[in-house]
Formats: C-alpha cells, sequence, structure tokens
C-alpha cells in the first residue's frame, strides 16, 4: 500500500498540470474544473490496484482523466436544459503577473476554438498540448498512429480557422 502511495503522488506530482488542463477543456468555468480534477484523482487513486504496467503509468492516467472528462461531459450536457447555471465570479490577485495582452488573447481564442470541436477531436487536440507523442495518444484513445497523425492534422486547420474566422 506504501508502494502504491508514493508511486500516486509521484507520478501526480509530473503530471498535475496537465491533468487539470485536460479537465478545464471539457469544464464551462474554474469551479468546475476543480471538481472535475478532484474526481480524476479519486478515480485514478481508485484504480490504482488495477495498473498493469502495459502502457507508462502517465499514459494511464491520462486515459481514466479522460474517461471521466467525456463521462462528465455526458452528465452535464444531459443535465444541461435542467438547471440554470450561474457563472462563478474570478478574482484576479492584485500582485499576480499580468500575461502579455496578444498572447492572452491567442490564449482566450485557441481555448474558445477547442471547446468547440467534437468530444474526439477535444481528446486528441488536448493530449497533444500537453506534448505527448502520438504514440501515446494513440495508445490512450486505441487509434493508430497513423490515424492519431491524420486527425491533428485536420483539427490543426480546424482550429486555425476558428482562430482566424474563415469558415
Amino acid at each position: 500500500m506504501e508502494k502504491q502511495k508514493s508511486l500516486f503522488l509521484s507520478k501526480l506530482e509530473e503530471n498535475q498540470d496537465k491533468l487539470y488542463r485536460l479537465c478545464s477543456i471539457y469544464s464551462d468555468n474554474n469551479e468546475d474544473s476543480k471538481d472535475l480534477f478532484q474526481e480524476v484523482l479519486v478515480q485514478i487513486w481508485k484504480s490504482m490496484s488495477l495498473f498493469k504496467g502495459n502502457s507508462s503509468i502517465g499514459t494511464w492516467m491520462f486515459r481514466i482523466a479522460l474517461n471521466v472528462c467525456l463521462r462528465f461531459k455526458s452528465k452535464y450536457t444531459k443535465n444541461q436544459n435542467r438547471f440554470i447555471r450561474l457563472d462563478s465570479m474570478t478574482i484576479c490577485n492584485i500582485g499576480s503577473e499580468v500575461e502579455d495582452e496578444n498572447n492572452n488573447e491567442k490564449l482566450k481564442a485557441l481555448r474558445k476554438c477547442v471547446k468547440k470541436l467534437n468530444d474526439g477531436d477535444k481528446a486528441i487536440v488536448a493530449l497533444y498540448l500537453e506534448g505527448l507523442a502520438y504514440r501515446e495518444i494513440s495508445e490512450i484513445l486505441g487509434l493508430s498512429e497513423n490515424h492519431v497523425a491524420v486527425k491533428i492534422k485536420r483539427i490543426k486547420s480546424k482550429l486555425f480557422n476558428c482562430i482566424n474566422g474563415i469558415s
């Protein structure tokens, strides 16, 4: 149990930022991202004993995270018509660093366009933006490396067109 706990904590430390960014792609606000991230961590911890080592533990963690995010999105979409969601307020720290305005706008545009993608494309681009190799993406999603490469090329084109306002 201690070995499992230390493995979990070390791999979480390596991958927590990437996992959180994946959660933020599938949620509409900061609070939902935090809740989704918590659920991802719970599911990874519950599944630690099932890790067989057929892939890297990071790849395995992303697979679990992606499945949790897709389940969340499915539940959210199903319940969206039944509830009125109130946007949470974001309070900026006065002392925080201010990002370059131009890069901030590009990042906002990219995020907006990524959220418009279908779930499959969203998953691929999220993993690609986290720097995962095509091989790792193919293992997580159960696709061939060639199929992943083709999809990424098409997604890049869609995102370029979306960001630049081209239909």
